[in-house]
């Protein structure tokens, strides 16, 4: 005969394969957030080294620095929405993650507490086959 854990061991084992999964899931998003995050400030830096130097030029080469700087510009403001889209990721797994969590958590509970009312039916079990083997000993030997 099976028992209430043994009958729910599947759904715990299947819960924890989805926390498992979507941990995973949730350190690869996190790894893409931190490269993005990463370029984006190699980007933000490169942009202030290079504004540094700006004097002794001429027109022609103050319009191609200043072309430049704009594709700069235009690289950091691409690179900052694919960090912010990246982070809303990164939530997302987050959230995902935890309502996994919760849920082996949950399920776990339940099948402990399945598993000492089991223990706890057996040592009754146990107990009272003790108790009716003292009183068959008892009469045995004519004891009340």
């Amino acid at each position: 005969m099976t028992t209430r854990s043994d009958r729910l061991q599947p759904a715990v084992d299947q819960a924890q394969r989805r926390q498992k999964d979507a941990l995973q899931r949730l350190a690869e998003h996190q790894q893409k957030l931190a490269s993005a995050e990463q370029q984006w400030e190699e980007l933000q830096r490169y942009r202030r080294d290079y504004s540094l130097g700006d004097g002794g030029l001429t027109v022609s080469a103050l319009l191609n620095r200043q072309q430049f700087v704009e594709r700069i510009d235009q690289a950091i403001i691409q690179q900052g929405r694919l960090v912010e889209r990246l982070q809303r990721q990164v939530d997302t797994a987050r959230e995902r993650w935890l309502h996994a969590h919760a849920r082996e958590n949950a399920l776990d509970t339940v099948v402990e507490r399945f598993r000492t009312q089991e223990r706890q039916r057996e040592d009754r079990l146990e107990q009272a086959e003790v108790d009716e083997r003292m009183q068959y000993r008892r009469r045995q030997v004519g004891l009340p």
